[in-house]
């Protein structure tokens, strides 16, 4: 019975489906019908232009494309990263960014201990990793979460192991770190996969819907050898750092060498591969290397003899020998130190020495170059696998010039294998030439500058060198390559001391061959350097050119040398001096010359300030909660703060082309006082010297001891000229020694364009050019072009490449920022370098 006033039983049943029915026409409207209260709330109101999502209909059983949001991409996946082989200094920031980049895109992320055996053992080999879990790992050599080599592997029934605790783990994406045998199993693993799934199934270890959950496997690797030997990468995570250690010793020993004239032969890690030896013989400049994709041809023996001889003839008071591990001759033979040492001390007399380094080379701490390689590796790589699809074939994340690539793993891994194979059958051109670009162009230089035979017949050219601006590492090391490569070319090469100040005053001299021996590991300008420009006495220095005959111009310096070189180029109008070919070679710590990626100097001082950083946090150890502010130079460039901040795992880093405001820097201390209430202890903030006039080093300082009271005290450090100081990184050594050549053979087909009847005369726009790194490549950009690129009042480039890894930088340091995915990197083929090769 119904009474007046009472709602009936239907009309209260009717309203509550009343209400149900209005907010399912809505949600059907704005094109999805089981959506969560939550998810509703922040449904965007329209998504008819969404791709896949047709107006007024969503279903979630039918298939969806993955989200392309970063912070999303990972949602509901996991991913399990392992360390596999022999340990690589930088694998630890390989992990470390691995981590924290799938927990950023919202994956579980699992460390594998032990390599594949904890693959295979699973148990607690295979542990959920958090953010903290790879806090100040970053600095440490090895690998933290353990590598072996595991036989289990090998075998079917370890492999379906494996599978069994991935699948269990709901597991479907590895990230493999570590040589080519590593790679090779896991790809093997993957393309198994299926089976192994199928026999677990029959075996009733997993259930159907395990298996279905867990129906493909993505791999991607990541390539970490000191030996360098992966053909398809420039670099492989762990081989800078084995150069600084081999560089190091090298020093040390150059000078006892010095001491008592003696020989010295040094035996080098490598394998099968002579990388290690090829780089470290340019970077020392050593009179003889031995490496195994090049044996030395038949009577090698007199060869040699006879170039230790002429070098002690010139006056050098030591000869240093290089030997790669699996040096041999011709006839398969090994070549060892004691072979040569023998030769050596029967044949010439000399008191010779060796020494084998060892296991020293695989040890230490990263330096910055592998460092920040690993992190920008354990990004790609996380990132490959969340794009990944069934179909997409198990890749290798690499570096190519300044650029992340993806290669195919089983392409990469063939190519090595046909080096060996080149190697065998005695076709050492073509294992040279498989080995990449890279390593090709490191034995054509150093086959150029071995050579101390220079010519008689002479090219009637005067080449002048100088050194342009503040002085940097690397400097010296430019200058002996130009001296050389030109003296080799028949040039008469001139020295010019103080800058353009010298040339307008004449401080100019013939260097030879022996006048820069020693040169490539000493740090500063040996010519002398300034800042001064040459429009404040350009009729002194069309003078001079004149008076000396100067045919071309090497500039070695910062932007006072593009300056410069971009006033004499506008001067030639007035002065016909200066029409002459003009190459200007990037030498500063600030890495801020337009037209080059990178510049000469700046590595050395990466590495300064990362390894002071390194030490400025560990001063804190044991102490309570401590953050620490250091100032980097690089005037308003801000490219040493940002690498250092990535090399260091710094939680920011203020730079001028990144503009920042108080409220910035509220949410900069919140987001660390945060941090430091975990398990954190160590803060690190950085900040460029020219960054901001307002915010200085003291403000920021003073503002972070404030408001971080009760949770952390702050210390500064202002780092000054200690990063200008030091002897070159091996980086920077090879990069010099390279351009100084490229820069002279430019110079030598330039001349012969524009030598005419004893003179030359040169004045289009790309005689005067900047030779720098761009990408992949060494390029020629000219002077005039690149005027409107520059922002002079500030001193840098108006595009930079490296902001884009800025974003990284926040990641890793847990900011909630948005990562550019839009250029995504695709699969490289690299079986396209074997052309022409049987």
């Amino acid at each position: 019975m119904w009474y007046p006033g009472v709602p009936s039983a239907a009309w209260l049943l009717s309203v509550p489906l009343l209400a149900w029915l209005l907010l399912w026409l809505r949600r059907k409207r704005q094109g999805c019908n089981d959506l969560s209260t939550s998810e509703w709330e922040n449904k965007p109101t329209s998504n008819s232009d969404q791709p896949g999502v047709t107006a007024g209909f969503c279903s979630r059983t039918m298939a969806q494309p993955p989200s392309t949001d970063p912070n999303k991409m990972g949602v509901g996946r996991s991913i399990a990263v392992l360390t596999s082989g022999g340990d690589a200094q930088g694998m630890n920031a390989a992990v470390r960014a691995t981590v924290r980049v799938g927990i950023y895109t919202g994956a579980k992320v699992y460390f594998v201990h032990e390599g594949y055996q904890g693959l295979v053992d699973g148990g607690d080999n295979i542990r959920l990793a958090t953010w903290e879990s790879v806090s100040m790992m970053l600095q440490l050599g090895g690998t933290v979460i353990g590598s072996a080599r595991c036989q289990d592997f090998r075998t079917k029934e370890g492999r379906t192991k494996a599978a069994c605790n991935l699948v269990k783990l709901g597991i479907t994406n590895l990230c493999v770190i570590g040589g080519d045998g590593s790679l090779t199993g896991a790809d093997q693993f993957r393309t198994e996969w299926s089976e192994l799934l199928a026999i677990l199934l029959k075996a009733g270890k997993v259930t159907s819907a395990e298996a279905k959950a867990s129906s493909h496997l993505h791999i991607v690797g990541m390539v970490g050898s000191i030996d360098n030997d992966f053909c398809g990468t420039d670099m492989t995570i762990g081989t800078d750092s084995a150069l600084h250690r081999i560089i190091e010793i090298v020093d040390a020993i150059t000078t006892t060498a010095q001491s008592h004239q003696r020989t010295f032969i040094l035996e080098v890690m490598g394998r099968h591969c002579g990388y290690l030896a090829c780089v470290t013989a340019l970077a020392c400049g050593a009179d003889w290397v031995f490496i195994p994709e090049m044996p030395p041809e038949d009577g090698w023996e007199e060869h040699l003899c006879r170039r230790l001889t002429d070098q002690r003839g010139r006056g050098s008071r030591l000869n240093i020998i290089i030997v790669a591990e699996g040096a041999m001759d011709r006839s398969g033979k090994a070549i060892t130190c004691e072979n040569v040492k023998k030769l050596v001390s029967t044949k010439l007399g000399f008191d010779t020495r060796t020494t084998i380094l060892g296991h020293v080379q695989r040890g230490g701490t990263p330096s910055a170059f592998d460092r920040i390689l690993a992190s920008r590796m354990g990004v790609e790589a996380v990132m490959a696998l969340l794009q990944a699809t069934p179909e997409t074939p198990a890749c290798v994340v690499s570096l190519s010039g300044n650029m992340a690539v993806r290669l195919p793993l089983m392409e990469c891994v063939q190519v090595t294998k046909d080096v060996t194979i080149a190697m065998a059958e005695g076709r050492f051109d073509d294992a040279v030439m498989l080995r990449g670009k890279s390593f090709e162009n490191n034995w054509n230089t150093y086959k150029m500058l071995a050579h101390v035979h220079i010519p008689e017949k002479k090219s009637n050219i005067n080449i002048a060198i100088l050194n342009v601006g503040a002085p940097c590492a690397g400097m010296n090391a430019a200058v002996r390559s130009t001296v050389r490569v030109g003296l080799l070319q028949g040039h008469r090469m001139l020295a010019v001391h103080d800058s353009f100040d010298g040339l307008a005053h004449g401080l100019i001299e013939p260097i030879d061959w022996s006048g820069v021996a020693g040169w490539t590991g000493k740090g500063g300008s040996n010519l002398g350097t300034k800042r001064a420009l040459p429009q404040d006495f350009m009729d002194e220095i069309s003078l001079n050119i004149a008076k000396f005959n100067i045919h071309a111009l090497v500039i070695i310096g910062g932007f006072e040398a593009f300056a410069g070189g971009l006033q004499m180029v506008q001067a030639r109008e007035k002065f016909e001096e200066l029409c002459i070919p003009i190459v200007v070679v990037p030498a500063t710590v600030s890495n801020n010359v337009p037209g080059s990626d990178f510049s000469i100097g700046a590595d050395t001082a990466l590495n300064t300030i990362t390894m002071t950083c390194d030490r400025i946090k560990q001063s804190a150890a044991g102490t309570k909660r401590r953050v620490f502010i250091v100032e980097t130079m690089g005037g308003h460039c801000g490219y040493l703060a940002t690498m250092a901040g990535l090399a260091s795992g710094a939680d920011f880093a203020y730079i001028y082309e990144e503009k920042f405001n108080i409220h910035d820097l509220e949410l900069n201390v919140e987001h660390l006082v945060e941090k430091m209430q975990t398990t954190v202890k160590r803060g690190l903030i950085l900040r460029n010297e020219k960054s901001n006039a307002n915010y200085t080093t003291d403000f920021i300082f003073n503002l972070y001891s404030e408001e971080g009271k009760g949770v952390f005290d702050c210390r500064k450090n202002v780092l000054g000229h200690m990063q200008q100081g030091g002897t070159p990184s091996p980086f920077d050594r090879n990069f010099a020694t390279k351009m100084g050549m490229k820069a002279v053979l430019w110079l030598t087909d330039k001349l012969k364009d524009c030598y005419r009847h004893g003179r030359v005369f040169a004045n289009s726009p790309d005689s005067a050019c900047v030779l720098g790194m761009k990408k992949r490549s060494l390029v020629f950009q000219p002077l005039s072009e690149l005027k409107d690129l520059t922002d002079f009042e500030h001193r840098i480039p108006k595009t930079q490449w490296w902001l884009k890894l800025r974003p990284i930088l926040k990641i890793l340091a847990k900011y909630q920022t948005d990562l550019d995915t839009t250029e995504k990197a695709e699969i490289e083929h690299v079986i396209k370098k074997r052309a022409g090769v049987p």
